[in-house]
């Protein structure tokens, strides 16, 4: 019998997998280069937030939705987006940054409180009514924010006039941060009232 090979989407979120631990290299070990240090980090997590948007789209166009799908792709997701920002985080602090660092902090620890909420949301409500928990327009707006504030973050040091003051960087960290809160905030009021606290 002829092994099926992995469809688009599939393939796509085992490259997102990969590329994270390429991106927490680059970032932390090509410090001391110049320009490049900062540029390549910047294009490896480009890639890999491209091949997030890529595979769901492309999955639900052409019907290649998967039970191994359904599994990789939030993990891959969940993977790229605590790693990243755990790694700007300790990339901050190798570079003295310890200002810019203490308030990042509170970023972190918001996106890290928000994804493990609606995770747990997603899992009790779907083994509970079997609903299925989709993405809100405000959960496609906060994935964006976070995508561009991490790209910002890395890139801000090559920007003149932004280099030192950070304006940019705390911008965005407020972006995110904003985006962040309030989408976990709307994916509770919409499906708290499906969770039975009495069962």
């Amino acid at each position: 019998m002829k092994k099926a090979s992995m469809n688009v989407p599939n393939t796509l979120s085992i490259i997102r997998v990969l590329l994270v631990p390429a991106f927490v290299a680059t970032l932390l070990f090509m410090r001391d280069i110049e320009i490049w240090g900062l540029i390549v980090p910047a294009i490896v997590y480009a890639l890999t937030a491209l091949t997030d948007m890529l595979d769901g789209k492309i999955a639900r166009k052409y019907n290649l939705v998967t039970d191994f799908g359904k599994f990789i792709d939030p993990l891959a997701d969940k993977f790229m987006v605590l790693s990243s920002m755990i790694t700007i985080l300790v990339w901050m602090i190798l570079e003295g940054n310890t200002t810019l660092a203490l308030v990042f902090v509170w970023v972190v620890l918001i996106i890290l409180l928000r994804e493990l909420g609606v995770t747990s949301l997603r899992l009790v409500v779907a083994g509970k009514s079997g609903i299925v928990v989709a993405a809100s327009m405000l959960g496609k707006i906060k994935t964006v924010s976070q995508m561009v504030g991490t790209v910002v973050l890395i890139v801000e040091p090559l920007i003149p006039y932004f280099k030192d003051n950070h304006i940019l960087s705390y911008v965005m960290m407020g972006i995110m941060a904003f985006t962040t809160l309030f989408s976990g905030i709307d994916y509770l009021r919409a499906y708290m009232p499906h969770i039975d606290s009495n069962k």
